[in-house]
């Protein structure tokens, strides 16, 4: 199995690449997303992306271009992801709304839009159902240096900000109190969420990007008691997963998005288990 695995290095070493990239970058920024209860905000702005890429192929037709050509498409997609992870990613009531409202409605109608906007496209449905059901087979060099750059920018980020980030997830009031700029994290946050999903969606479509970022998070939330070691377990967990789905995609001939987010939620149900295990057993002493 390993072996056929190197075997397959030459042809799809992008797509491995890509892949364990998109999985690492999306882990780290899925802990704050899973940690503050808005795991609906990753559909949402994933959703966003998708209306953007069918909006850009509808301009496209009208002016006439190719879409790849032209960069159109990963430009939209980063911009409608970045709105709307800016508007769903505020804390408290927008106007008379409640935040899960508003966060419901970009959802919704981006799914809607995004159909409707390509129904008469030539392959725009299926473009779009391409990007729903996810495949990461195809991705370039260009997306390796892309996903490496950002993963190495939010590792470091991360280290550097870590003691501010765990006080934003735990208790936005006390960190306003302690002099955080708490409103301008959330949009740096949110403006960060926009684009790693904007791109990842475009590479690696719907399934395998929402996967990553909320499934690593949750079974690192399930294992870990305290916000801070969970952005390390769930890249670990994140990377770990891919290498061992790429893998038996290749030798059971299976689509490797789906078959790391199915081995992701195996991961979840199993930590689930342990932590009711534990909680178990400390109530029985």
């Amino acid at each position: 199995m390993i072996h056929e695995f190197f075997q397959s290095w030459d042809l799809f070493a992008n797509t491995y690449l890509a892949g364990w990239m998109i999985a690492l970058l999306l882990a780290m920024g899925g802990v704050t997303v899973v940690a503050r209860d808005q795991i609906f905000i990753g559909a949402a702005v994933a959703q966003s992306s998708t209306f953007g890429i069918a909006l850009a192929m509808v301009a496209g037709g009208w002016i006439g271009g190719v879409i790849n050509e032209h960069h159109l498409a990963p430009v939209m997609a980063v911009l409608f992801a970045i709105g709307a992870a800016v508007l769903t990613a505020r804390t408290g009531r927008i106007g008379r709304e409640s935040h899960e409202a508003v966060t419901g409605w970009v959802f919704l109608a981006a799914s809607a839009g995004a159909i409707l906007l390509v129904a008469h496209a030539p392959h725009g449905l299926d473009e779009v159902q391409r990007l729903l059901a996810s495949s990461i087979i195809g991705a370039s060099g260009a997306d390796v240096i892309v996903f490496t750059a950002l993963t190495v920018f939010t590792a470091v980020a991360i280290a550097l900000s870590h003691r501010t980030l765990r006080l934003l997830v735990m208790d936005e009031q006390t960190a306003a109190v302690l002099g955080v700029r708490v409103q301008l994290w959330n949009l740096a946050m949110a403006v960060w969420l926009g684009l790693a999903l904007g791109l990842s969606l475009r590479t690696s479509g719907m399934l395998f990007t929402f996967g990553c970022l909320i499934l690593p998070a949750l079974t690192a939330k399930s294992v870990c008691r305290r916000v801070a070691p969970m952005f390390v377990v769930a890249p670990i967990v994140s990377l770990g997963a891919g290498v061992m789905a790429f893998v038996l995609a290749n030798h059971y001939d299976l689509p490797p998005a789906q078959t790391d987010v199915a081995l992701l939620s195996v991961c979840g149900l199993f930590a689930w288990g342990l932590r009711r295990i534990r909680f178990e057993a400390r109530d029985a002493t």
